[in-house]
This record gives C-alpha cells, sequence and structure tokens, in this order.
C-alpha cells in the first residue's frame, strides 16, 4: 500500500512539473502586438498631463476617445 502512495504522488509531482514547463513555454510566445488608435494615443497623453489614475483616468479616456472619434466622424462629412 505504501509503494501505490508513492508512486501515485510521483506521478502527480511529475504532471504538476510537467505543466509548469508548459506554461512557462506558453508565456514566453512573442504575442501579437497592440496598435493602439490615433484616439487612443492622445488620450492617454492628455490623461498623463492631467496626472489621473484608476478609474478617473478610465472615464476620462472613455469619454475623450468617444468626444474624438465624434469629431473625425464630424469633420469628415464637411
Amino acid at each position: 500500500m505504501t509503494s501505490m502512495k508513492l508512486v501515485a504522488a510521483a506521478a502527480a509531482a511529475m504532471m504538476a512539473i510537467g505543466s509548469g514547463v508548459a506554461l512557462a513555454k506558453d508565456a514566453k510566445k512573442p504575442g501579437t502586438p497592440v496598435v493602439h488608435s490615433p484616439e487612443s494615443i492622445q488620450c492617454s497623453k492628455d490623461a498623463d498631463a492631467k496626472g489621473l489614475h484608476g478609474k478617473d483616468r478610465k472615464k476620462f479616456r472613455a469619454e475623450c476617445k468617444k468626444n474624438l472619434a465624434k469629431q473625425n466622424k464630424d469633420a469628415k462629412k464637411s
């Protein structure tokens, strides 16, 4: 009975080590680069200039991008 527990423990350890190695390999894969819109970049710069962080920054950027997108849409119409 003791040898079965030892074999089971060894198998569990090997599986844990193997899955950790697999996760580490996946973490090193290069992902697809994120391409940000010009509006997003500008709003980030504006948020930085205002020193915004956290929820305030997120709210500011959302409104900023919405307004810039509307301005760009209106500019294309005229």
